[in-house]
């Protein structure tokens, strides 16, 4: 199917209220130039994959030109493609084949860092203390301490002093590694530039953009010591649904919302020219109706819900977070978003074994996508999770994330590992590399039995449910009333949106499921243990 860009959406609303949007980490989908990385090529290649699966849009996390110290998040130019992955005008061919195949592309936008070796940043360091370059960044006066006590996501001092030959260095702010110093959003030409970035994408065809820390941009004002700085960051822990933050000085800030009023102006404007546009906010918000102020009607269009993602295995804790998201975002008249993995997180299928077996972490997982595809609003999955890849055991030389060699801890790449597209042994067709060689984080064993070619000849694989899951979705849904009635009953957790129900078995034993024509389900029989089923009430 050809996309029709004119056509902003459906009788329902614009076309990304109730997508499915499939995450692309670029550096591991496909490799087109056999170096052990994956490219812009390779994606546009494997793209049929996706129209088959039957998503609707493909997020591509950055692949900007960029030193690749954190994979791509390290922004050394915002205009361009680095030739790692590629060049602009493979950029343009991956827009023009999704738009034939159907599906709108979102890529991602960094702006609370750059590298540092964006060109800012190098006059910055040449041009020295006081001067209009440093105005750009959080720059602090020579001092025997840290400014003040804030710590990096990536674990350490946010503060590095600067290397620019002086005998008594200033200092730098930055949140993530110290090669991504942060941007003081109260400089204009920030705001102007990234307007700039916006409208570059905009008229390469792109239809929308996934916004990088976007909780994280404006600094309070004096960038006050924080009041807990042992606090994990946001999103390091479960301290997003169980407690509320303390006050935290470089997360949430008021400011963040004017620059987020002009974007949303730029997109309209694109809108207006009749191809819906939209962006979509990473904001690790303490509640729901914190990250409902993103998506008031002059700001983003979606926000992601990372309460679903953080939620244990509990049919409580699932009504919980529907109950308290879809109240937050109807508040605003805004549409919910739901996402159980990303590049970020232990993937589910690992995080829903815990004091499980592996087999009954897969069947939890494959329940709660069929319950989080029975939601309205979007849901985004990420690559290989319609394989039911596991979190992959990186060993301590291969691994590559930044926080491993700030922390020690085992970080991020164990949900990064290329996918395993066809064959017996690495890097099974994730590029042309000779069989036996292993891409830019190596492959496990078993996962020769987990490609896409062996599970296409199963139709009881996690691949194929996956199919016929995203089908019910387009099948049933349209026209189902978006309001939910959510029950629970000890470990079952039923959802009702007009005649649909959808029951999930959170439980050790099968329950009685409920009576009606049978839609979907994840496990083997209606009303399992670890099962989702839809059904139409009779």
């Amino acid at each position: 199917m050809v996309l029709d860009r004119s056509k902003n959406g459906s009788a329902d609303g614009p076309w990304w209220r109730d997508a499915t949007v499939y995450q692309v980490y670029v550096r591991s989908f496909a490799d087109a130039d056999g170096d052990g990385v994956g490219d812009l090529p390779g994606i546009t290649a494997r793209l049929p994959h996706l129209a088959d699966l039957g998503v609707d849009a493909v997020w591509l996390t950055p692949f900007y030109r960029s030193p690749q110290h954190d994979h791509g998040y390290d922004v050394a130019d915002y205009r361009d493609v680095d030739p790692l992955f590629g060049d602009l005008g493979d950029a343009e061919r991956l827009v023009e084949a999704a738009h034939g195949l159907g599906l709108r592309v979102i890529v991602d936008l960094v702006p609370n860092h750059t590298s540092s070796e964006h060109a800012w940043f190098r006059a910055a360091v040449e041009a020295g203390p006081g001067s209009p370059e440093r105005a750009r960044y959080h720059f602090r006066p020579p001092s025997p301490e840290p400014p003040n006590n804030w710590r990096s996501v990536f674990g350490g001092s946010a503060w590095t002093r600067v290397d620019d030959g002086s005998e008594d260095p200033e200092w730098y702010l930055h949140l993530f590694d110290s090669t991504q110093p942060d941007l003081d959003w109260q400089h204009p030409e920030v705001g102007d530039m990234f307007v700039d970035v916006l409208r570059f994408w905009l008229d390469r065809g792109v239809d929308g953009f996934r916004v990088d820390v976007a909780h994280g941009l404006v600094k309070a004002p004096g960038l006050p010591d924080h009041d807990d700085p042992d606090l994990p960051p946001p999103g390091r822990d479960d301290s997003m649904v169980a407690r509320d933050r303390a006050d935290e000085p470089m997360w949430d800030q008021p400011g963040v919302h004017e620059v987020y009023r002009r974007w949303h102006d730029v997109l309209a404007a694109y809108s207006a020219q009749g191809a819906e546009r939209m962006m979509v906010a990473e904001a690790w918000t303490p509640d729901a109706e914190s990250m409902s102020r993103y998506v008031r009607a002059d700001e983003f269009q979606q926000a992601f819900n990372f309460a679903w993602l953080l939620a244990p295995w509990s049919a409580s804790a699932f009504a919980g977070v529907v109950a308290d998201t879809l109240e937050a975002v109807g508040r605003v008249d805004a549409s919910a978003t739901w996402v159980l993995s990303n590049h970020d997180v232990v993937r589910h299928p690992t995080r829903y074994a815990a004091g499980a077996t592996p087999e009954r972490g897969l069947a939890r997982a494959r329940a709660a996508t069929l319950t989080m595809l029975a939601l309205p609003g979007s849901a985004y999955l990420y690559q290989g999770e319609e394989l039911g890849l596991p979190e992959a055991d990186v060993a301590p030389e291969h691994r590559t994330d930044p926080s491993w060699f700030r922390t020690g801890e085992v970080g991020r790449d164990g949900c990064r590992v290329p996918l395993p597209w066809e064959g017996d042994e690495p890097p099974y067709g994730f590029g042309p590399a000779p069989a036996g060689s292993q891409p830019w984080l190596p492959q496990p064993a078993e996962w020769a039995s987990l490609s896409v070619a062996v599970q296409q000849a199963d139709d009881d694989s996690t691949l194929a449910f996956y199919r016929r899951a995203l089908a019910a979705r387009r099948e049933v849904l349209p026209g189902v009333p978006r309001e939910v009635t959510v029950e629970v009953d000890g470990d079952v957790l039923v959802l009702r949106r007009g005649d649909l129900v959808c029951q999930l078995n959170c439980g050790e034993s099968a329950v009685e499921p409920p009576s009606g024509e049978v839609l979907a389900c994840s496990g083997p029989v209606p009303g399992a243990a670890d099962t989702a089923t839809w059904v139409r009430a009779g």
